[in-house]
């Protein structure tokens, strides 16, 4: 087999991989036929002081990591920005002063409208588009950089998303993604409470696999994301991990136990899936 053969077959391979590793996350529905609540919680309030403390810190002129640098450096001159899976705001705000229009992408309202005040309050009107990467593709049009963080976990179809992207882009498409996948910290909880054993893939790297075998120039940098509090409350964030678990309200004193124990420190609540754990940037100009 040629080169040209490998790479296709190595593609066919770390797509079927990477679709079958997100399959596996399923919960089963014994266990969420037990509970009234979905455990695909979105925490916006979460979100949203996530976002502020990224864009203070890019406005004060702290370190505010790679993917910030890298979209940075590519809005020289100012240009358009496509966030994709925007949530608050964390991958665009803190851009705005080099940034000529904004447009976001994200399938929650209420995320858009967290974007939409802070943007405003920062003297630009985004344009928010209510949907999922790439169905909206097409009538979102293109932008001179196109931001993605934390987004490309919840994507079994990976080659179309990545294709799509790479079209929005004028000039270059910044990745953010945590090394592994963020549910992976509750897996022991999830064995202590349910005996139930939890995927651990996929991971950064195998979307990075995917990316060049689909003949993606990307390059990639491994970081630490600064702690922070993302956590009003350790009652917030119990709240949030006992729905996860697909647990019900009257349990919330065992989920307290439990995180206390797994080392989470009641006067510093993070948030489990993102905060302190190894981030990789991948990015790719067009």
């Amino acid at each position: 087999m040629n080169n040209a053969g490998n790479e296709v077959a190595r593609l066919s391979v770390g797509l079927q991989r990477w679709r079958s590793e997100l399959a596996d996350w399923a919960i089963p529905e014994y266990i969420t036929a037990a509970v009234a609540e979905s455990p695909w919680v979105l925490p916006t309030a979460v979100f949203a002081r996530r976002a502020d403390r990224v864009a203070a810190a890019a406005q004060s002129g702290e370190p505010a990591g790679p993917s910030f640098e890298r979209a940075w450096a590519a809005l020289d001159p100012p240009g358009s920005v496509l966030d994709i899976g925007s949530g608050a705001g964390a991958a665009s705000l803190p851009l705005l002063p080099r940034c000529t229009e904004l447009t976001a992408v994200d399938n929650a309202p209420g995320m858009l409208d967290l974007l939409a005040q802070r943007a405003t309050a920062a003297g630009v009107s985004p344009h928010l588009v209510l949907g999922t990467w790439p169905d909206v593709a097409d009538e979102v049009g293109r932008a001179d950089v196109v931001a993605c963080h934390n987004v490309v976990y919840n994507v079994p179809d990976i080659e179309p998303f990545v294709a799509a992207l790479t079209r929005a882009a004028r000039r270059r498409v910044v990745v953010e993604m945590t090394a592994a996948h963020p549910l992976v910290s509750l897996n022991p909880l999830w064995l202590q409470f349910h005996g139930l054993t939890r995927p651990t893939g996929p991971t950064a790297d195998g979307f990075l696999a995917i990316l060049l075998a689909m003949g993606v120039p990307a390059r990639a940098e491994r970081w630490q994301r600064p702690g922070g509090r993302d956590y009003e409350s350790f009652a917030e964030l119990t709240e949030v991990t006992r729905r996860r678990l697909c647990l019900p309200p009257e349990r919330a004193g065992e989920v307290s136990r439990a995180l206390q124990q797994s080392g989470v420190d009641p006067d510093h609540p993070v948030d489990l899936g993102t905060s302190g754990r190894e981030i990789v940037t991948m990015w790719w100009d067009v």
